[in-house]
């Protein structure tokens, strides 16, 4: 095959800031650019490989507003990148992003892509409550592409009536769905979220880049204590990612003619095997027909092992995207393996440890593949990328030694229908009906205050509904499984009520 259509990612560079002074130091741009040239270092490439760059691919930023952070980037660097690319908000951005530039240089358009993000929500916070001016940099002439549907938000006005717009409520209803799925009582469920992310914790233990490198029990993750309240039943804060981070990081991605051109020894390159990604159908999680499994994310599992011609047993390294414990459980489920495979399932210590910077947290995880891959030659590695509420999805494969040419490639549907029909949905429900799903949120005095109810009326029809601010039913409905319990549903001025008989 034609070198120049051969991708390979040949550097890596991570930071992680969690001192608040000098702010100027943790503005997003002044961290892209270091992590920029650490890549560039890390590959042997150095300033002639960052000014060679060909397109500048970022991750969104949330934490400050530029009008063109890739040029203001480019700039930054010496580069003069003739593409200029950002994205919409989404943890599969960063996966999806490698995934479209090694298509390219495969096509052969480009020869040297810059993929890199960054998010300074730790320090924007600490400074405006400590009313100090952030003197930070804007501007950019012109405007980059931006990739994704802008304004697309993830929930309906039906869900946000109910508070179902809030990631932290959203996804303990997959999860108590997930539950009940697999017939675990609550008690022994819980157990088994500590034991699933306490190893992701001993990962972060000993990342330099992680934001909490402390190894925790499984106890120590579910048991409600000061510092670890309860969220949303049945998530303690430890159980869910930490956005307050200051984090960047950046990969390198070239043809193997280029990296030839730039004397890049051969030790650096990690070959990008394959790579796909796919959305969620029907778009909103109220309209889905089940709640334990993503579609998206068994097609994107599927085809890019496929397009990579290996399976999961062939794997050596896992990183899976850990917002919360299902995002975990349902790709182990979408990839054919167990919670507690004898492989960590992460190589960075996962969002709630290792940090969520925004949504490049899979940037981080990429760069760090690559150590893993480069320290164990002939290895392969998996990386999972999850946006919204399991409503996007990508994954890439990646290993030291180049892939054998195949007779075709695989294509991942953009779309993925769920399996089932979509059900009606009613927004003023009345009689009986039964629990889909549900969670119960509570506030920062670590107190439960409501329930949020999917349910089913006995003629089938779908709604949305808040329990009545009960404090035993409360409690009831976190000792024992609620999941198909049927109750009473009224409305009243305007809002759902689902109370058990």
């Amino acid at each position: 095959m034609d070198e120049r259509c051969i991708p390979v990612l040949v550097g890596a560079g991570q930071c992680t800031k969690k001192y608040f002074e000098p702010i100027e130091e943790l503005e997003p741009l002044v961290m892209l650019a270091e992590t920029a040239r650490r890549a560039a270092e890390d590959s042997g490439g150095g300033d002639r490989l960052l000014q060679a760059i060909d397109r500048v691919s970022l991750v969104f930023v949330r934490s400050w507003d530029y009008q063109n952070l890739p040029r203001l980037l480019a700039e930054k660097l010496g580069a003069h990148a003739k593409e200029e690319i950002t994205t919409t908000a989404g943890g599969q951005t960063p996966q999806w992003l490698v995934n479209q530039a090694a298509r390219d240089i495969t096509a052969g358009k480009l020869s040297v892509v810059l993929l890199t993000g960054a998010e300074s929500i730790n320090a924007r916070r600490k400074a405006e409550k400590a009313g100090i001016e952030i003197p930070w940099s804007s501007g950019g002439s012109e405007a980059p592409l931006v990739l994704g549907k802008a304004g697309n938000p993830g929930f309906n006005d039906y869900e946000r009536d109910y508070g179902l717009w809030s990631p932290v409520y959203i996804y303990p209803l997959f999860e108590n769905a997930w539950r009940a799925h697999h017939k675990l009582d609550i008690g022994p469920h819980r157990e088994k979220l500590g034991r699933l992310f306490s190893p992701f914790t001993k990962v972060a233990a000993q990342n330099p880049y992680a934001w909490f490198q402390e190894s925790l029990t499984p106890e120590e993750l579910i048991t409600p204590t000061a510092d670890n309240r309860m969220i949303s039943f049945p998530y303690t804060k430890k159980l869910i990612a930490i956005l307050d981070v200051n984090q960047a990081a950046s990969v390198i991605m070239t043809s193997v003619s280029a990296a030839r051109s730039f004397g890049i020894p051969e030790d650096r390159w990690v070959y990008w095997w394959g790579g796909h990604e796919a959305v969620e159908d029907p778009w909103f999680v109220s309209e889905r027909p089940r709640f334990h499994v993503c579609e998206a994310m068994v097609n994107v599992a599927n085809t890019t092992l496929e397009s990579a011609g290996v399976t999961i047993d062939e794997i050596d390294f896992i990183d899976l995207y850990s917002c919360f414990p299902c995002a975990v459980q349902i790709a182990c489920d979408s990839l054919g393996i167990e919670a507690d495979d004898d492989r960590p399932l992460t190589v960075t210590g996962g969002l709630p440890y290792h940090g969520q910077p925004g949504t490049n947290y899979s940037t981080h995880a990429i760069a760090t593949m690559m150590d893993k891959l480069r320290a164990a030659p002939g290895t392969k590695g998996y990386v999972g990328g999850n946006g919204m509420y399991l409503s996007k999805q990508s994954a890439g494969v990646y290993s030291t030694e180049p892939k054998e040419p195949s007779s075709g490639t695989v294509a991942a549907k953009p779309k993925t229908p769920s399996q089932g029909p979509a059900p009606e949905m009613v927004r003023e429900a009345e009689g009986r009906g039964f629990i889909e799903t549900y969670t119960v949120i509570y506030d920062r005095e670590n107190q439960p205050v409501r329930g949020i109810i999917i349910g089913r009326l006995d003629d089938g029809r779908r709604f949305i509904a808040h329990t009545p601010e009960d404090r035993p039913l409360l409690e009831g409905l976190m000792e024992s499984e609620a999941v198909g319990r049927a109750g009473k549903v009224t409305n009243k001025d305007g809002l759902n009520l689902f109370d058990l008989e």
